[in-house]
């Protein structure tokens, strides 16, 4: 059965749906000596933004044959590396998209009624209705 390593903390159902075809460790905060001295045992490597997977780490995973990245960027991965070891590096770029899209509006929402600052008034017990009337975004132009 292949190995997993997930070096950053995700989900419990990413690690189940993993769990169901290999045998996954889950070890966060590792120190890059340690990652380097514990990857050799890994078919695959897990990661968020948490990891950076150099060359040296890279070099050291002799049976690695992918790296996943839970998330979009790949910026904490050296692909040429990885490439020149014959090493799969994929992420999920598409993952969170419906989620920051739906972040985004929410925050325009919030920014037009003024929330942030009403909460606090009424956490103060100084609610003054007329300051926090806000501006409809109907028929607005809005940019992100």
């Amino acid at each position: 059965m292949s190995k997993v390593l997930v070096s950053d903390p995700i989900d419990q159902v990413g690690i189940d749906i993993l769990s169901q075809v290999a045998q996954v460790d889950v070890k966060t905060n590792l120190s890059p000596d340690e990652l380097v001295r514990t990857i050799s045992e890994y078919d695959a490597l897990m990661i968020r933004s948490g990891t950076r997977v150099t060359q040296e780490v890279i070099e050291a995973g002799k049976q690695l044959k992918i790296i996943g990245r839970a998330g979009v960027g790949v910026d904490n991965v050296d692909v040429p590396a990885a490439t020149r070891q014959g090493i799969v590096v994929v992420n999920s770029p598409e993952g969170n998209t419906i989620a920051a899209a739906e972040h985004a509006l929410a925050m325009m929402l919030s920014l037009s009624r003024h929330i942030p600052e009403a909460n606090q008034s009424v956490k103060n017990h100084q609610w003054d209705r007329k300051r926090f009337m806000g501006t409809e975004v109907y028929k607005k132009t809005l940019g992100v």
